[in-house]
């Protein structure tokens, strides 16, 4: 509703005014009308009229009106799934200005693409709700004073936008993947759209490695959905996941545009990270997993995108291809970083290591902490039944592959025996 309202105004603050008053209107006219057949078609013909209206108002005040008229001269006011897909992309190419610093792209693609509150987009943030509302005014006043257009960038201009525009729809999938809070594991409504977008994106780029891989990272990604939570909703782990549940018709896509976005020289990150999944993917059990090779795809995605998750999930396979003790020592390596200090899931591998060497303490005050830094309820049942186990005198009993808890299994996500690794070694 937000993306077809924005087309109007081309305001994105005047535009959240006209979307929440359709939204007043809808709860008195239901009430007395009944809901209409189409929710979503009614909600945004009225936030768009609103637009309208509110651009009439201020007509004299308004530069941008030649190009409202333009805009819905002969245009259909009913709204198709097709349309609102579009408006998204448009968003987010705003969004994803170059005139506007890389944190307020993302933030505001949190904001108004991912549907995140002020306050969730904050704590992503690690500030206050107060200074990323500031944050978002200013990103928003920029876009208004620059003038920045409302569109896709012609192909002139998408090289100095891609970049963050793959950025940002990852973080739309990665947060649908794993939601930060909430009482699901994953929300549908994230990684659905990401992968529409993700689909468009080929459509416009379709030679652009980076798509390829980023579009082959969310198919493989989000082939194990249906494995990953029991019909309870309790989390399952990608040992004891069952693979006959994955999507395969994802599987073999995504394992197709990893071969294509390989041929690529260098590798993009997206396509090193679907190369992970991919090994994932073809590993016919938990223990056929050639983790040795998952390992060396690390190696490669640290020297082309260093960042402490990448580091945590290197360890993390180091552990699983040479036993718990060189993965927790790998993880010492890491003690020293600010960012994992605070991590859940630094503290969940590190728990799950102590807790195979039969460190019962380490690993119950691990799984302590981990419980205090999750806010998501899937997540929070599962540290805690780990946690009972200590309490109640029984032991842990194999690995608990505590990396896939997140969509950090994406790192998990990988190629199988195809070469990737030889074929990447010798572009690096």
């Amino acid at each position: 509703m937000l993306a077809a309202t924005v087309r109007v105004t081309r305001d994105i603050d005047a535009a959240e005014e006209c979307v929440q008053d359709a939204y007043a209107r809808a709860l008195t006219d239901w009430t007395t009308n009944g809901i209409p057949l189409n929710p979503s078609a009614w909600l945004t013909t009225v936030a768009r009229r609103l637009a309208i209206d509110l651009g009439r108002r201020h007509v004299t005040h308004d530069r941008l009106v030649p190009l409202l008229v333009a805009d819905l001269d002969g245009e259909s006011e009913q709204t198709d799934a097709g349309d609102v897909g579009d408006d998204r992309l448009r968003l987010i190419f705003t969004c994803c200005h170059p005139a506007l610093d890389l944190e307020s792209q993302i933030a505001l693609t949190l904001r108004f693409v991912c549907g995140l509150t002020t306050s969730e987009v904050a704590r992503a943030f690690l500030i206050k709700e107060s200074a990323m509302a500031a944050r978002l005014t200013r990103a928003k006043k920029k876009i208004a004073i620059s003038r920045i257009p409302y569109h896709v960038p012609d192909a002139a201009e998408l090289p100095d936008r891609i970049e963050a525009v793959l950025e940002v729809v990852h973080l739309v999938f990665t947060t649908g993947h794993t939601a930060p809070s909430g009482t699901s594991l994953v929300r549908d409504d994230l990684t659905s759209r990401a992968l529409q977008l993700a689909r468009m994106l080929r459509d416009l780029l379709p030679e652009d490695a980076g798509v390829a891989g980023l579009l082959a990272l969310i198919l493989l990604s989000d082939a194990r959905r249906n494995a990953r939570v029991t019909q309870a909703g309790s989390l399952v782990l990608l040992e004891d996941q069952d693979r006959e549940k994955w999507d395969h018709d994802f599987i073999r896509e995504g394992i197709g545009l990893v071969r294509e976005a390989l041929t690529h020289r260098p590798p993009t990150r997206f396509t090193l990270m679907a190369a992970i999944a991919a090994v994932h993917a073809e590993a016919p059990s938990f223990s056929e997993t050639d983790w040795g090779e998952i390992v060396a795809i690390y190696d490669l995605l640290v020297f082309t995108w260093p960042s402490p998750v990448v580091a945590l999930n290197r360890a993390v396979a180091i552990g699983f291809a040479d036993g718990p003790l060189a993965g927790l020592m790998a993880l010492d390596e890491l003690s020293g970083d600010p960012f994992l200090a605070h991590y859940t899931y630094y503290e969940s591998a590190r728990a799950d290591f102590h807790s195979r060497l039969g460190h019962r303490e380490q690993a119950f005050a691990s799984y302590e902490l981990a419980l205090q830094l999750t806010n998501n309820a899937v997540e929070r049942e599962f540290l805690q039944e780990r946690l009972a186990r200590f309490t109640t005198g029984g032991a842990e009993s194999g690995p608990s592959g505590a990396s896939e808890q997140r969509h950090h299994d994406q790192s998990h996500l990988t190629p199988t025996r195809m070469n990737y690794i030889r074929d990447s070694k010798e572009t690096t």
